[in-house]
């Protein structure tokens, strides 16, 4: 309280030895408990003033989402016209016998197959010519470690391979997370921190994770539900969010052809990943910020009266541990955020609304398959009571903002993408 006492007579021109010397003058011509009282009052008022000169803004951060959510669906919705038409082309130059009206996002699916397969053979031989050097009796190890890794990825879907890449940068900011010397940096570029004003941390944050649970768990739900397919108990498999998103396309009439949807997803996700924690930042703004300044400031908080030594003493000793713990308390009210879960969230909802039969099961521990649908309505539940009691061990705020971002892609999505499409 008194390091805000001064901070804000400093900003009035006043330095800490005249503050101190202005009390002590003051005190001659005061009673105590009139120069407690003016010190209580002191405090509070400091108190408003801190509050409103570092209220945290949400402009900045609106801002950064709108433009560069528009920025990102622009630029991929280009870049996924530019890469189709290369495609189209060099499919024609191989043959006449394919024509643009007989082409279809099939055909291209298996046209990019087949090239990416031709790439990995072509880098096989190129690393057998490079590899004389090596013992021949290492070689086929060599070989089969190459074919081992090599042969999923190839066998993999698009949506599969790129959301393996996601968890490899994911993995990768992990381990900076594990360097003792990298936390102030990392604290600083990969945790979102309501408080700080920045807005790249929104989308940074997305990416970072410094405990490995937490890390393993959204990897495996990022896999399963951005990526794979959903098997339920019928037998029926559901594609999930790469799947639902490539097969929007298919339903337009005509087919609007697309050789790839990657830069799609990408864009989805990041965006997702962005506006889940544009929503944390409002709440934290907007809700938390302003019961944490009326905590401080509440009369529990003011010094109490003092009129004789021994009770400003008994004040002071009573006063510095409820200062701590009051400290230790508030410290952790606005907490950063970071983490991929609000993204994943919006991947299970778009999957929840795209395929409501489909049914779903924890890895660990194993239960019976439930329904998708009925998953997703349970955890945005516990969500909602999390946002509402203020539990702390996740950022509940960012999930349900994740889960909405999700439901109006679901309704939505898909036919601003072919517009954008359309248009460039």
């Amino acid at each position: 309280m008194l390091r805000l006492c001064t901070g804000r007579f400093r900003a009035n021109g006043l330095s800490h030895h005249q503050l101190t010397r202005n009390l002590y003058f003051t005190k001659l011509s005061l009673s105590p408990r009139n120069f407690s009282q003016l010190k209580a009052n002191t405090v509070e008022k400091a108190t408003e003033t801190f509050a409103s000169a570092v209220r945290p803004t949400i402009r900045n951060q609106v801002l950064f989402f709108l433009l560069g959510s528009t920025s990102l669906f622009l630029y991929s919705a280009w870049t996924t016209n530019i890469e189709t038409a290369s495609v189209l082309k060099t499919l024609q130059n191989q043959s006449s016998v394919w024509q643009v009206q007989s082409i279809s996002n099939v055909d291209l699916r298996r046209f990019q197959q087949m090239e990416l397969v031709k790439d990995l053979r072509s880098t096989y031989k190129y690393l057998n010519t490079q590899a004389t050097e090596i013992p021949q009796l290492i070689r086929p190890y060599l070989n089969a470690a190459y074919v081992a890794l090599l042969q999923p990825y190839a066998d993999a879907s698009e949506g599969r391979r790129l959301c393996w890449k996601i968890c490899m940068l994911n993995t990768g900011i992990w381990l900076m997370w594990q360097f003792q010397r990298l936390k102030p940096m990392m604290n600083r570029a990969f945790v979102h921190q309501p408080l700080s004003g920045l807005s790249f941390t929104l989308l940074s944050s997305a990416f970072s994770h410094s405990s490995a649970m937490h890390l393993v768990f959204n990897c495996l739900a990022l896999e399963g539900f951005g990526s794979s397919s959903i098997h339920t108990l019928t037998n029926l498999a559901g594609s999930a969010a790469t799947t639902y998103l490539r097969q929007a396309q298919d339903k337009n009439a005509p087919a609007q052809l697309e050789s790839t949807n990657s830069y799609h997803f990408l864009a989805f996700y990041l965006s997702a990943g962005v506006f889940a924690g544009l929503v944390s930042h409002i709440a934290s703004a907007r809700f938390q910020y302003p019961k944490l300044i009326a905590q401080l400031s509440s009369p529990a908080s003011r010094p109490p009266v003092t009129d004789t030594w021994s009770s400003a003493v008994a004040a002071a000793s009573s006063t510095t541990a409820k200062s701590v713990t009051t400290a230790s308390a508030t410290a952790a009210t606005i907490p950063g955020s970071l983490g991929a879960s609000g993204a994943v969230y919006s991947c299970v909802t778009l999957v929840a609304l795209a395929y409501p039969e489909a049914q779903v099961s924890l890895i660990f521990p194993p239960v019976t398959p439930i329904s998708i649908q009925t998953a997703v309505l349970g955890m945005v539940t516990v969500d909602l009571l999390g946002a509402y009691r203020r539990w702390r061990f996740f950022d509940h705020w960012a999930h349900l903002g994740g889960a909405a971002f999700g439901a109006l892609y679901y309704y939505y999505g898909p036919s601003l993408w072919s517009q954008t499409r359309a248009a460039l």
